[in-house]
């Protein structure tokens, strides 16, 4: 038998005793006066002499995170998450059955505490017990500590366990929670509607991103789950809300790394009479708002780096950044024309180990360019604008150069982390787009746009001049909490499946 195995054995015989000993092992309540975090708030900062003089009494609980005897003295160490508090049990000073039960605890085990709060001869915070409770029996042991894991998936595979013994990992959730709470009250501050769209759809659309599907048996249809709420976001602004947003799960069935997980987190947002150009300005408040507010400052570390979130932000449009980073890497001028030429494009590519698939056209090439040239090095905030007309389906076009769009890419980090454009509200041109779309999907690109009829309809009774953005809310936490990976900020990532 494995020491594991015998202490899940010596767990459960313990559970058994306490049982016997006519314990209700797993009771339906307890009502605490103080978290102990709230104790530490508190009365952590007092004196001996001071809390000798007031005799705070509390009930408290939490989960054991260490067990210690000395001769008749005996100690308990409970956390609630956040904190630690010592507990002190002497036999003399509680009922003999809470005696009994401290001697079948064991390492996690939950406990409520009754007594006194006083200061050790070593000066620890503690509280003297007059009562204790049994709450729950952790059956298996727990890691003592962190670096004794040798399986570092368990982190993302038993979030449970790693939120017991990972302090940090439980402040990054803390601080996500306060990232989406900023930005909701950031967009309802400035008059937006928090509005709710559907997660099943007849129709994958707003994005150009392969779907998961499902089926409605009794409808007898299948459905996909949404790639992004766009579309229906736009239809309210065509029914008259003019400032709209959702934070949203949008589920996309595409590659897992260190920036992608299938379903992950956004805020979409719409403004009736705004363009790319306004929602930038938005934009940079909006992330140095929030930065300010979860973290204190506008100032992130995030690994090697020291960023800065105060406004402005660099900006620069996608050809001339492709063509800069294609002219370095060839060692010879390359021009924002070049980029334009399917041709010269494709040969650009090639000599620069980008692939280039058939069908591809000029626009397409110059994103991959960019994309592979220049996307990771882009630490500091910067707002990548004007994109091909090509990769941008629903995005308008400049007035002056049909090729291109009024869209806008934020990147941090090396990562992008919010994208937006002038909508496109022309209904025959979105047909148009979509159309083209649907050639691609034949060709074999499973991330092509469908036709969504309904939507052009919608365009059709008119929608505003209206800008729209996605703001990556997984990615911005990856941020403000120097966290390098997406799983590191998602409660319950996927994973592949074990035997």
């Amino acid at each position: 038998m494995s020491s594991q195995e015998e202490q899940v054995q010596q767990r459960r015989a313990n559970l058994d005793a306490l049982a016997n000993l006519g314990v209700e092992v797993y009771p339906r309540r307890f009502d605490r006066r103080h978290t102990i975090s709230d104790l530490v708030a508190a009365y952590g900062q007092r004196t001996h002499d001071e809390l000798e003089a007031d005799r705070i009494e509390t009930v408290t609980s939490g989960r054991i995170l260490a067990i210690r005897a000395f001769g008749k003295a005996n100690f308990l160490v409970l956390s609630d998450g956040l904190e630690k508090i010592q507990v002190y049990i002497r036999q003399d000073s509680v009922p003999e059955l809470d005696f009994k039960l401290y001697k079948l605890l064991d390492f996690g085990d939950w406990v409520g505490v009754e007594g006194r709060l006083f200061r050790t001869k070593t000066n620890e915070f503690t509280i003297w017990a007059s009562r204790l409770h049994f709450l729950a029996k952790c059956l298996l042991p727990l890691p003592e500590k962190w670096h004794g894991l040798t399986d570092v998936e368990i982190r993302y595979r038993q979030r449970y366990l790693d939120l017991v013994v990972n302090p940090d990992s439980r402040r990054v959730f803390e601080a996500r929670s306060r990232v989406v709470a900023a930005i909701r009250a950031f967009m309802t501050g400035r008059g937006y509607l928090e509005v709710e769209t559907p997660m099943m759809q007849p129709i994958a659309g707003g994005a150009l991103a392969r779907p998961f599907i499902t089926h409605h048996n009794t409808l007898d249809m299948d459905l996909y789950l949404r790639i992004a709420p766009e579309l229906y976001l736009k239809r309210l602004t065509v029914g008259g809300m003019e400032k709209v947003f959702e934070i949203n799960r949008n589920f996309r069935n595409e590659g897992i790394s260190t920036q992608h997980n299938p379903e992950f987190t956004m805020m979409e947002f719409y403004e009736a009479y705004a363009d790319y150009q306004a929602l930038m300005t938005m934009t940079e408040e909006m992330i140095a708002t929030v930065a300010r507010q979860v973290t204190g400052s506008d100032q992130v570390t995030f690994g090697d780096h020291q960023i800065s979130l105060a406004p402005p932000f660099a900006r620069v449009s996608l050809r001339e950044g492709a063509r800069e980073a294609a002219s370095r890497r060839l060692g010879r001028p390359v021009s924002e024309g070049d980029l334009r030429v399917r041709e010269t494009a494709a040969a650009i590519a090639q000599q620069v180990g980008v692939e280039v698939a058939a069908g591809e056209g000029p626009g397409t090439i110059a994103t991959h360019l960019f994309e592979r040239l220049c996307e990771d090095r882009l630490v500091q905030p910067t707002f990548v604008y004007d994109f091909p007309t090509e990769v941008s389906p629903l995005s308008k076009q400049k007035p002056d150069d049909p090729d291109t769009v009024e869209r806008f890419e934020l990147y941090i980090g090396g990562f992008e982390v919010a994208n937006a454009f002038s909508e496109l509200n022309d209904p025959a041109e979105q047909r148009r787009r979509f159309e083209a779309q649907l050639k691609n999907r034949a060709r074999g690109d499973l991330e092509a746009h469908e036709m969504d009829e309904d939507y052009i309809r919608a365009l059709e009774y008119g929608l505003p001049p209206t800008g729209g953005e996605g703001v990556g809310i997984d990615r911005l936490v990856m941020i403000l909490t120097n966290s390098a990976s997406i799983r590191d900020v998602i409660l319950f990532p996927l994973m592949r499946k074990r035997d």
